[in-house]
């Protein structure tokens, strides 16, 4: 059988899997996505905020980028593994997302004006908190 081409590789692997889930592969294939694109964009634009000149006005953005970064490609890692998963860690990991993701684009919003680099991290940042919010309802 060949794979739907609207679907994510993320979603075919998820739908490839024969444990049961209380969540909806859909939507968590989607949270696993936006946390990936915002690892890149959190790590790109820390690397980008080193480069600006007055590096000391970046100091905040780069730490929530970090953070935003790590704690993304964690919940990205273990909502790709649903067998046996603990759904309360899961929950607790989700929510955390959303709380760094949302810290992250409030930062890069306040640098958005003057740097690109922000502007696209606090777009990406709102999606996977969009999207991990919405993984979070269906608990």
């Amino acid at each position: 059988m060949s794979p739907d081409p609207g679907m994510s590789d993320t979603r075919e692997m998820l739908e490839s899997i024969s444990a049961p889930t209380t969540w909806d592969v859909a939507a968590v294939a989607a949270a696993i996505d936006a946390c990936l694109s915002c690892v890149q964009s959190c790590t790109s634009c820390e690397n980008a905020c080193l480069a600006e000149e007055d590096i000391d006005a970046m100091r905040d953005c780069i730490a929530f980028d970090q953070t935003c970064a790590d704690i993304c490609a964690t919940v990205a890692r273990s909502l790709s593994r649903p067998v046996q998963a603990d759904a309360g860690f899961l929950h607790s990991l989700l929510e955390a997302c959303v709380r760094a993701c949302s810290n992250c684009a409030e930062e890069c919003a306040r640098h958005a004006e003057h740097h690109r680099h922000c502007a696209i991290c606090a777009e990406s940042c709102r999606a996977c908190l969009k999207a991990c919010a919405a993984l979070l309802e269906q608990a």
